[in-house]
């Protein structure tokens, strides 16, 4: 701050020229604030925006549609003459294709975590670590042919029976386009792990396999948890991988080499254009779309409570 005595000896051009640079500083300050602002307050907005968009359009479904048959019924059949609502088939297509994913996606994503964090030399992580994020850059569209037109084939040569559209296929697929998301998470966690955890169960004898999984591992396990919990919320969105590769075809079985249909694949499947609007069958995917944002929904809650439960706090 400057007193009345600095300004005596500090000549008026200088003083002034200090306040206007104070003046342009605290301006670009209050622009750039309204400017996050802004950006913050609009994507709470376009998120209202869906969400009653979604709750508009299911409420609009369920007067016609009665909860027992949306949720009471085990066949889906909205498009064809005799008209069935029940959601099961599409959420067992989905509950399927997502558990083979995360088969994939979970033990795989985590020993690569394990390996950056704890074996590899910082160089090879380095360039290890963008390799394999590069991975989620992938457009799905591309990860839904590469099923279709090169894992099922495969598969069909080591399953006899396996129809062409399935669940499998697509599924590992899936898990390979999530486990960047789980293994890069799930290192970041580890990574920040403190180094005096290592140090001290090295001095107690273990070795690095057993500091790797029975200190780094559990210490990290907020983390961990967390990611896994995103990579399913990923599995369940995802859309077109399922709509190239798993057939369309709802059913309610747990055969991975059977055709399914899942959630997302069934909103793109009426999104088509060839189902009139505002008919019942059109309201359909708003119905189903509320299902789908409610579990990805809780899922993420169930991954910020778990971080908050499992966090440990090092000094």
């Amino acid at each position: 701050m400057i007193t009345d005595r600095h300004q005596k000896e500090i000549p008026h051009s200088v003083v002034h020229s200090i306040k206007q640079r104070r003046g342009g500083s605290h301006i670009k300050e209050i622009a750039i604030h309204a400017a996050l602002f802004a950006c913050g307050i609009l994507s709470i907005f376009t998120t209202l925006g869906i969400l009653g968009i979604l709750v508009y359009e299911t409420v609009q479904f369920f007067q016609e549609i009665s909860f027992l048959q949306f949720f009471g019924d085990t066949r889906w059949t909205p498009l064809f003459v005799s008209k069935h609502f029940g959601i099961w088939p599409l959420l067992c297509g989905t509950l399927l294709v997502t558990a083979i994913a995360m088969a994939v996606a979970l033990p795989i994503g985590l020993l690569c975590a394990v390996y950056l964090s704890e074996y590899a030399r910082p160089n090879v992580r380095k360039v290890v670590k963008p390799l394999l994020e590069i991975l989620a850059g992938i457009p799905t569209v591309v990860y839904g042919y590469f099923a279709l037109l090169f894992v099922t084939p495969l598969l069909q040569n080591i399953i006899p029976g396996m129809a062409g559209f399935n669940a499998l296929s697509p599924g590992i697929v899936m898990g390979i386009m999530i486990l960047p998301i789980v293994s890069s998470l799930s290192e970041d966690a580890m990574y920040a792990v403190p180094q005096s955890l290592r140090e001290g169960a090295y001095a107690l004898g273990s070795t690095k396999l057993q500091v790797s999984f029975l200190t780094v591992v559990p210490a990290a396990f907020s983390g961990i948890t967390a990611s896994f919990i995103l990579g399913v919320s990923r599995a369940i969105g995802e859309t077109m991988i399922v709509a190239i590769a798993a057939g369309l075809q709802p059913r309610l079985t747990a055969n991975p080499i059977e055709p399914i249909e899942t959630m997302t694949a069934y909103i793109v499947q009426v999104s088509l254009g060839d189902t009139p609007h505002g008919t019942i069958e059109y309201k359909t995917i708003f119905a189903v779309g509320m299902v789908l944002f409610v579990s990805t929904f809780v899922l993420n809650i169930i991954s910020q409570w778990m971080r908050g439960k499992f966090r440990e706090v090092y000094t």
